[in-house]
């Protein structure tokens, strides 16, 4: 049964490694081709949407050139016509049979009339002619014509009022004939891009001349402004004298259309062409379609010869990661077998030697540790213990000759009591760091036992020629704990603070309460601790101070955590550092808190 769970976990293995090692040969090979598919998509698009673009831009601009030579042609014959009249012999029926052969001739004039400097009637092509009317104001000079702007007439054609002044002593003043553009409409009807795009013609002040869509033509009559235009409102943008075609896509009537435009110069109008963009760009959404599809398949091919050529790589890994993990876990006596010449069978070797090497490594760590770790205890120690031994020492060689000294005999007593609380402390250090002392939990007046400490800290503090103050919380704070490892907290901590702090410094002492903790905070005017050390500074044997074992803070964040509180620290070099413990407020209280 448990031959066959294992056969089944390897087989699970092996399907997953397998899998992802076919991802990963596929991914190799598939990121660079969906990279270059999607450049090829995007520029085979952008291209081919920049070619209908460019060619509906090159159509309007032949069809927007030959509008624009079909109106200044019409202005040219008349300009030919003036120019016959200009003779000083010919009478008035000859002229007026001069302006009904031109009318008869050219449709684009039915109506002609010449007048003297007067205004007065001189001859004209018929009485229909008479009504004829002088440009206004806002007319345009072009061709050395006079021409009004162009309106839409009974018989919905563009039409516009040309006026060519004659020379003074030619027997006329002016020229005026009624310019109605038929040949306009047939070439804008004319005009087709792909199966349904269409052309129209605005005007500068936004009115509709001709449209090749039967559909919208009535705009023409109703004279719907087209100023909004999206394409107009780019060319007017762009100013008079911008020749570069303009284009645009946008959503009118429920389509989406693609709109490109160009300006008549000369005549201050704008040819559009549009067409709807499903139609524009069916060729590159077919391009784009056909690049996808072999994408696609390319990737499914490529993804199945990973996975089976993968396969015959899965169990040399297999064996590597079974090697690994037993590393990992501490077996260092486990070798592979890779039977194999290639790259596999040369990392299974590599891994061989590799777990060699790591047999050795550990065993000289392990003697460096043990040397080190010696050497830092045994430093501390001398540190530690020789002031107080050599303190004894002195006092032993003096108590033989002043043994009668009464005085003297009371001063050796406290010499050797300290020195030997002192030895204490070094040896309850190392005790607590094998084995941390259990301690008792019940409810502490926090503001009380600090005050009490710094009180009796307030002398080692003056000689140290620094200044100790203590601010503590307006109210009552009570936590759940031990009194003699508290103290033992704040006592290293105020003395850390007084030996790393210079004469004339200042340490404050405080307690703050918060909604859930109580926080005892230490902080000092000292030399501060480097950035660099911070991390460290509540590991065993890690000291700042020149002497010492380095346990003082460490066993303090031990005992901290034992009562369920935490301490921090915050520092900076030359400012000082402030030390933060945290313990959570208890609802608790002591039945005799004097008792304590």
């Amino acid at each position: 049964m448990d031959d066959r769970l294992a056969t089944q976990d390897r087989s699970g293995q092996m399907r997953r490694i397998s899998t992802r090692f076919a991802l990963m040969m596929a991914a190799a090979a598939v990121v660079p081709l969906l990279a270059y598919g999607a450049v090829s998509i995007i520029s085979v698009g952008e291209g081919a949407e920049q070619a209908v673009i460019q060619g509906n831009q090159n159509v309007a601009t032949r069809a927007g050139g030959q509008i624009e030579r079909y109106v200044l042609d019409s202005i040219r014959i008349l300009n030919a016509v003036a120019q016959d009249l200009r003779r000083t012999d010919l009478k008035p029926w000859q002229q007026e049979r001069i302006l009904l052969n031109f009318a008869s001739q050219f449709g684009e004039y039915k109506k002609l009339i010449l007048l003297d400097e007067n205004g007065k009637t001189i001859a004209s092509s018929g009485a229909e002619a008479s009504d004829i009317q002088l440009p206004g104001a806002d007319s345009v000079t072009l061709e050395n014509a006079l021409i009004s702007r162009f309106t839409i007439d009974d018989d919905l054609l563009p039409a516009a009022v040309v006026a060519i002044q004659l020379p003074q002593g030619s027997k006329g003043g002016w020229l005026v004939g009624q310019l109605r553009l038929e040949e306009l409409w047939r070439t804008v009807n004319s005009i087709h891009v792909g199966e349904t795009g269409y052309a129209l013609v605005i005007t500068d002040e936004g009115y509709p001349l001709a449209h090749g869509n039967a559909q919208l033509r009535p705009m023409i009559a109703r004279r719907d402004k087209q100023d909004n235009h999206p394409v107009f409102a780019a060319l007017h943008a762009a100013g008079r004298d911008s020749k570069k075609p303009v284009s645009a896509q946008y959503a009118s009537g429920g389509k989406d259309l693609l709109g490109v435009g160009v300006k008549l110069a000369s005549l201050n109008w704008v040819l559009i062409i549009e067409q709807p963009t499903n139609e524009a760009f069916a060729i590159s959404t077919r391009l784009r379609q056909q690049l996808i599809v072999s994408i696609t398949v390319a990737l499914f091919a490529m993804l199945l010869v990973g996975s089976l050529w993968g396969r015959r790589f899965i169990e040399p890994i297999l064996r590597l990661t079974r090697g690994t993990r037993a590393l990992a876990a501490g077996q260092l006596d486990t070798r592979v077998a890779i039977a194999s010449s290639d790259e596999l069978g040369q990392l299974g070797t590599a891994f061989n030697t590799m777990a060699d090497r790591l047999v050795e490594l550990q065993e000289d760590v392990r003697k460096k540790e043990r040397h080190a770790m010696f050497g830092r205890i045994a430093i501390g120690l001398v540190h530690d213990l020789s002031h107080p031994i050599q303190n004894m020492g002195n006092s032993c060689k003096l108590i033989l000759k002043m043994w009668d000294d009464e005085e003297y005999r009371e001063s050796f007593r406290r010499t050797i009591e300290r020195e030997l609380a002192q030895i204490k402390r070094v040896l309850d250090d190392l005790r607590n760091v094998a084995r941390p002392t259990p301690v008792e939990r019940f409810p502490i007046d926090v503001n009380k036992t600090v005050a009490d400490l710094v009180d009796s800290m307030m002398t080692t503090a003056a000689n140290a020629g620094i200044t100790m103050a203590i601010e503590l919380a307006p109210e009552e704070i009570f936590i759940e704990g031990d009194l003699f490892a508290l103290n033992r907290i704040y006592r290293n901590l105020i003395t850390n603070a007084v030996q790393a702090t210079p004469p004339r410094g200042r340490i404050l002492v405080r307690t703050l309460k918060q909604p859930d903790d109580v926080v005892i905070e230490v902080a000092d005017t000292g030399c501060g601790i480097p950035a660099d050390r911070l991390d460290s500074i509540f590991d065993d044997f890690v000291t700042t101070k020149r002497r010492g074992l380095g346990l003082g803070l460490a066993i303090s964040k031990k005992v901290v955590e034992q009562m369920g509180g935490t301490i921090a620290v915050t520092s900076q070099v030359g400012v000082g550092s402030t030390f933060s413990v945290r313990f959570p407020l208890t609802a608790a209280r002591p039945s005799q808190i004097a008792a304590m």
